[in-house]
């Protein structure tokens, strides 16, 4: 068969592809079969498949087939971008923990489940906040992983990390109350915060961390209810508080009488880090966390710690909201955990977080990036004379889909930087990501 014949054979799968015509987990034709039904040689039916799976459209399982691959859609975080970005550019915007054994992890997990004793239990409704049991495997988990001591009444499962800042945030703020935020911070709770009608307070950022003394100044100045921080692993900065800057923290909000909400989704990437601000204040801190950036985007597993005097109001707004996770949801993620599932895959996540940075500090060596050397993201600060906004759009007129600084910063004027999540793209397509940034940057005309 012809070069050219082969190319519209490409082609046209793609085209089906991309259209939805054949959607996501579609089974596609044996080699045998594909070969037969366009008149072409094995080998030529082979080469079209091994060029849709290298630009990411199919995915092979050995004794099962070829299928169409669901890719996760770009997520960015900035109105108005998602027009310019097609549905295969390559993703530097969101972490999507992936990994080659991810799909087979599941199917065990799920002949695992089919063979249970009472598989119809999974289709019964839990109470607010998650069955007993389950709650106490992960309250277990936090008590030898993160040096967390919580009994399970005290801990509540939720839909994800986000959901966790929505419930809280509803259980215990009210509308018009002021937050103390990082002058950068996470865009999730900021949508929160909107929402919500919450006044969000910025505090100025140091190399190492929020200043403390500029947050001690605003909570002399205003009634400041709560305090949002990511005491580890910060997103995007990537700073790890010292046990010192924690103690100050929780003295400030023990002194104003400031609920403290410490959002730990990125924790797990940091091997060793100071005791949790939840240890250190436990009677006014809410600790949330997740298995979305170390297992699965999809598992929308979260978890909230709460101390007593917070639990009733958080167990009543679980139960008006949504009253429940999915109970397959919650059997599979605490049997992920209790069978050190979990455990594992941190500890892979953190190694591979480890190469992502060293490949991304020599592809962009010379430029302004701030980041933990195991974190998943960077933060890149555009040259003076560059706006982010212009970059971002050559960025994705070349399929590259990155954040831009508005979407983190919590200030009138955002500064002319980039976020850059690292763990969506294949290692080995990394470095040429990352030098086709820079380099679009670099030639960028002032």
């Amino acid at each position: 068969m012809a070069a050219s014949s082969i190319s519209r054979l490409i082609d046209d799968l793609t085209a089906d592809i991309r259209s939805g015509k054949l959607p996501p987990g579609s089974p596609l034709p044996t080699h045998r079969q594909l070969a037969r039904k366009n008149g072409i040689a094995i080998a030529s039916a082979s080469k079209v498949y091994t060029h849709l799976k290298a630009i990411g459209l199919v995915v092979g399982e050995t004794g099962r087939g070829t299928f169409v691959r669901d890719r996760p859609q770009q997520r960015e975080w900035d109105a108005g971008d998602e027009a310019r970005q097609s549905t295969h550019a390559v993703d530097l915007s969101f972490n999507h923990p992936t990994w080659p054994a991810q799909g087979d992890m599941l199917r065990k997990m799920l002949r695992e489940l089919s063979l249970s004793g009472d598989l119809a239990a999974l289709l019964h409704q839990q109470p607010p906040g998650g069955r007993a049991h389950e709650r106490r495997i992960v309250a277990d988990f936090l008590a030898q992983s993160r040096s967390i001591q919580t009994e399970a009444d005290g801990l509540f499962l939720v839909n994800g990390a986000q959901q966790g800042l929505d419930i809280t945030t509803r259980a215990l703020l009210s509308p018009g109350d002021t937050v103390a935020v990082d002058a950068l911070t996470y865009p999730g709770f900021k949508m929160v915060a909107q929402t919500q009608h919450l006044a969000l307070q910025p505090v100025r950022s140091l190399p190492d961390g929020p200043d403390l003394n500029a947050l001690d100044a605003l909570c002399q100045r205003k009634p400041v209810r709560a305090i949002y921080v990511m005491p580890t692993m910060h997103n995007p900065l990537g700073w790890v508080l010292t046990t010192g800057q924690r103690r100050h923290l929780a003295e400030i909000a023990r002194h104003y009488d400031c609920l403290i909400i410490e959002d730990a989704s990125y924790a797990y990437l940091a091997k060793s880090s100071p005791p949790a601000l939840v240890t250190l204040a436990p009677e006014r801190t809410i600790y949330i966390a997740s298995l979305s950036k170390s297992l699965a985007s999809g598992l929308r597993f979260g978890f909230i710690v709460a101390p007593e005097r917070y639990r009733l109001p958080i167990k009543a707004t679980i139960r008006a909201s949504y009253w429940s996770l999915p109970s397959l949801i919650t059997a599979i993620g605490t049997r992920w955990i209790a069978d050190g599932t979990v455990a594992r895959q941190e500890k892979r996540m953190r190694q591979e977080a480890s190469k992502r940075q060293a490949i991304a500090r020599q592809a962009l060596c010379g430029m302004d990036i701030i980041a933990h050397p195991s974190s998943l993201f960077l933060w890149l600060r555009l040259p003076s004379e560059l706006r982010m906004d212009r970059i971002a759009t050559a960025l994705a007129e070349h399929n590259i889909a990155v954040s831009k600084a508005t979407a983190y910063s919590t200030t009138r004027h955002a500064p002319h930087a980039l976020r850059l999540g690292l763990s969506s793209v294949p290692l080995e397509d990394l470095r040429s990501v990352l030098v086709q940034v820079r380099s679009i940057i670099e030639r960028f005309p002032i």
